[in-house]
């Protein structure tokens, strides 16, 4: 899909303070977030709605695997960049780039099965909300830019 529903990209940032801890919200609860959002914005049915939790939940935990390993990465880069060490510098910024790309793959890959479980008229909705570029709460003035994917 061209682009993706800034708003439901913005509720999904927004996740409430009160069902926040310390620790960041689990596969679950970004799963059931996003898909009461995408059901406020397309009128889901239930149906749609257990598949949309079934994609996007299969995707946030495929996700998970790369989100480790950039987190090691990051550190090994960070002591690099301490240890003025171009050598290594260079080969974990090519290997951010491609856990970069897979996780823009995965979020886009669970994007097109959304899309097909749509009806007409909810992927005629959604081209329209795409198009006015929604900030949160349906305001004009999402950000500028790429493709929020995967509603994360």
């Amino acid at each position: 899909m061209k682009y993706l529903v800034t708003a439901t990209l913005a509720a999904m940032i927004a996740i409430p303070m009160s069902a926040q801890t310390s620790s960041p919200p689990s596969v679950e609860q970004m799963t059931e977030h996003q898909v009461k959002t995408l059901t406020a914005l397309l009128n889901l049915t239930s149906g749609q709605q257990e598949q949309a939790n079934e994609i996007y939940r299969n995707a946030a935990q495929a996700e998970q695997t790369w989100i480790q390993a950039e987190k090691k990465a990051r550190e090994a880069l960070r002591a690099a960049a301490r240890n003025n060490d171009a050598s290594t510098i260079d080969h974990v910024s090519a290997s951010l780039g491609q856990s970069m790309a897979r996780s823009t793959s995965i979020r886009a890959k669970a994007d097109a099965a959304f899309y097909q479980i749509l009806t007409s008229e909810q992927q005629s909705k959604l081209s329209d909300l795409e198009g006015q570029h929604l900030g949160p709460f349906g305001m004009p003035g999402g950000p500028p830019g790429p493709p929020g994917m995967g509603f994360r």
